[in-house]
């Protein structure tokens, strides 16, 4: 007897449907996958025997093969666990093949019968719908995180019985969800508000033009000055997410298994990832022999905040070089080359020496010359030279501190952003450019020309500082954000003096 089902699997991030094809043949009893099954899919064998034995099915005493098409394509994960027991209970007779035709089954089975959830089931459903798809039978862990694919009949069996019931209209478990989960659901997560924040003038401006533009932006200071602080609130003003940033960043996180709970779970809270300086290259960048998502593929569309960032390894900072440049990043496994999205805005902070006090007028820095020259050797040349703005944070003011006066709130600051970013669609429409920061040169010279004044700044401060053609970019950049801030169609020398000034920290 022949039989198939329809399941699905996550390659990099994207989903796979996968045809689960099932014979049961004469001869000595066996049990085969075959189809590049890894390990999980493999060990599949007995969760499927014994979860059917459980559900009170007899299991086939046959030669069973299954494949799983397409066969050039590895497959891992448990999710295949629910479309191969439904292709065996096809195949032998307790399930019409027409009741399983043009239907999706993702799940893993408990020895028991129940269904368990899995990672990835998001981009697995978005694929289904692409195919044509029109019915998924999911894990009740998974039914709101598949709704989030509109336009498709979700139906969530906690256990097999469920499922064949549901399959044979004996038993309907539709879990129905609102139609509109990005307006009406989410994860909004409360974000600290600046208003809480004294004093530190320079480096509140810095982080409007930063979210302003989607600029990199480095923050060198004394300790206790402010700077986790401030680099913590960036997300109070960063731009509400468009409904296709939402799906992506939740595409990412539903293959790193960081969505959980059966309610539609839309992310439109940007991400936010502070990773711990003791952080590995393969965690910091993604990978493994099964690549899953680094923190920089997590902060998509999002920040990535590396507090004391020369503690951080040499090398783990170096890899950041490529998605910072090209803003996704490439991984060539055995298996294939993934790329995973890294459309990410940096902060970074650190002290200005080991000890952490050079420059501070009030106290007396401690470490020797040597010191403070190995400990800025940490961070290379060409990755300064890709962050946009590099702003010194002081130590606060008594006065500062105790100052009575109301501090700008969040929200007043993100209105100015919002529309700077207004501004930026407009000008790139049609472009694949979505700010200032992913201009290419090309645009660059469109888009940031100069009135003499400002050429003849840039020019001076171009030969006075050392800048590198890439500099050059950057300052023009952060120039045009600034313009756009303040409304002007026009990069005014005054604008190029404040992007030249936002990138000395010294």
């Amino acid at each position: 007897m022949y039989a198939k089902a329809t399941g699905a699997a996550c390659n990099g991030l994207n989903g796979v449907c996968i045809t689960v094809e099932v014979d049961l043949a004469r001869g000595l009893p066996g049990f085969e996958i075959v189809g590049l099954a890894d390990t999980a899919v493999k060990e599949a064998r007995e969760r499927v025997r014994t979860a059917l034995r459980n559900s009170g099915y007899r299991f086939p005493l046959n030669r069973i093969t299954v494949n799983l098409a397409p066969a050039n394509l590895r497959k891992d994960g448990s999710a295949l666990d629910l479309p191969i027991a439904v292709g065996i209970l096809a195949a032998s007779g307790y399930l019409p093949q027409d009741k399983v035709d043009g239907k999706l089954f993702i799940g893993e089975l408990s020895l028991e019968g129940g269904i368990r959830g899995v990672n990835g089931v998001l981009p697995m459903v978005l694929e289904a719908r692409r195919c044509g798809v029109k019915e998924l039978y999911l894990p009740p862990q998974n039914a709101g995180e598949g709704a989030l694919a509109e336009g498709l009949r979700i139906f969530a069996p906690a256990t097999l019985r469920e499922l064949t019931a549901c399959l044979l209209g004996k038993h309907r478990i539709l879990r129905p969800f609102a139609s509109s989960l990005f307006e009406s659901g989410g994860n909004d997560v409360p974000c600290p508000d600046f208003a809480d924040v004294h004093g530190q003038a320079l480096a509140k401006r810095g982080l409007e033009i930063a979210a302003a533009g989607g600029h990199n932006i480095l923050l060198t200071g004394v300790p206790g000055s402010g700077k986790t602080m401030l680099a913590q609130r960036l997300p109070s003003i960063l731009p509400p997410m468009t409904r296709d940033e939402a799906l992506e960043v939740t595409k990412i996180y539903s293959i790193a298994g960081l969505l959980h709970g059966a309610t539609p779970c839309l992310h439109r809270t940007r991400p936010f990832r502070s990773p711990h300086h003791t952080v590995t290259v393969r965690t910091l960048i993604g990978g493994g022999a099964i690549p899953v998502p680094g923190e920089v593929t997590l902060s998509h569309n999002g920040v990535l905040f590396l507090d004391e960032l020369p503690e951080f390894s040499r090398t783990a900072l170096e890899v950041l070089r490529q998605p910072l440049e090209d803003r996704h990043v490439c991984l060539n496994r055995l298996r294939g080359s993934f790329v995973f999205p890294a459309s990410f805005l940096l902060v970074c902070a650190r002290n200005p020496c080991p000890c952490g006090y050079l420059g501070d007028p009030d106290r007396a820095c401690t470490c020797r010359p040597g010191d403070v020259e190995r400990y800025r050797r940490k961070l290379s040349g060409p990755l300064l030279d890709r962050i946009d703005m590099q702003i010194f944070v002081g130590r606060m003011a008594y006065g500062d501190i105790h100052s009575g006066g109301d501090e700008e709130p969040s929200a007043a600051i993100r209105k100015r952003v919002c529309a700077a970013r207004a501004r930026q669609q407009a000008r790139f429409a049609g472009t694949g450019t979505r700010c200032n920061a992913e201009m290419d040169h090309r645009q660059v010279e469109h888009w940031c020309r100069l009135q003499p004044d400002g050429d003849a700044l840039l020019h001076h401060a171009y030969d006075m500082l050392g800048l590198s053609a890439r500099s050059y970019d950057r300052v023009l950049k952060v120039a045009r954000t600034i313009a756009d801030l303040a409304g002007s169609g026009i990069v005014q020398a005054d604008h190029v003096a404040e992007a030249l000034q936002l990138r000395n920290d010294r």
